[in-house]
């Protein structure tokens, strides 16, 4: 059947849209009036939106319903969130643990079918991202992972030395793998070697 004079339907209320009151995202189109989070009902603009699927939502909500779960994942420094997600229809308490996951996933996603496996970390052999990727020793670290294999000092480009697949400070490396003897960290002259 023809739609005659009229727009496209709403995405929230599927009504006609007309022009003068239409808001278009993601090749959907929404009054005015419609365009706010499917959670929480805050009234959103180009700026607040997003969009998963059908179903738009303001940035807070999307975060808590598709975003990263876990300790440290707040919405922002320090934050701890009282929020059980109830409103979201999701159940965070979580009442069994997890199985774990394989390590190699016998889905690959379609990145990896188009570029290749992602590059692993030395140190806990998770995938290595850009955004999260700092080279030291010719290989792809983790930020979180990027410390001192004896101390546990995080280490940055300046203070980093590699030996045998491994990171380690200056001042550890010294310790363990530089020269011995007086003056050099290895002995003092109490106990100078006869």
């Amino acid at each position: 059947m023809p739609n005659w004079g009229g727009g496209a339907k709403c995405g929230a209320c599927d009504k006609t849209v007309y022009h003068a009151e239409e808001i278009q995202c993601n090749g959907r189109s929404f009054h005015k009036t419609c365009f706010h989070c499917m959670a929480c009902r805050k009234a959103l603009d180009s700026t607040t939106v997003a969009a998963h699927e059908s179903e738009i939502y303001c940035k807070t909500c999307y975060g808590r319903k598709y975003g990263p779960k876990g300790v440290g994942y707040g919405q922002g420094a320090g934050c701890l969130s009282t929020d059980t997600g109830e409103h979201l229809g999701l159940d965070l308490q979580q009442h069994s643990p997890k199985p774990a996951r394989p390590s190699t996933p016998t889905n690959p996603s379609k990145f990896a079918k188009k570029f290749g496996d992602v590059e692993k970390c030395p140190r806990c052999g998770k995938s290595v991202y850009a955004a999260e990727k700092i080279m030291g020793g010719g290989k792809p670290w983790h930020k979180t992972c990027f410390r001192c294999a004896i101390c546990g000092k995080s280490l940055e480009s300046t203070n980093v030395t590699d030996k045998d697949g491994e990171i380690y400070c200056k001042v550890c490396y010294a310790k363990n793998f530089g020269p011995k003897g007086i003056g050099f960290g290895g002995l003092t002259q109490v106990e100078k070697v006869e």
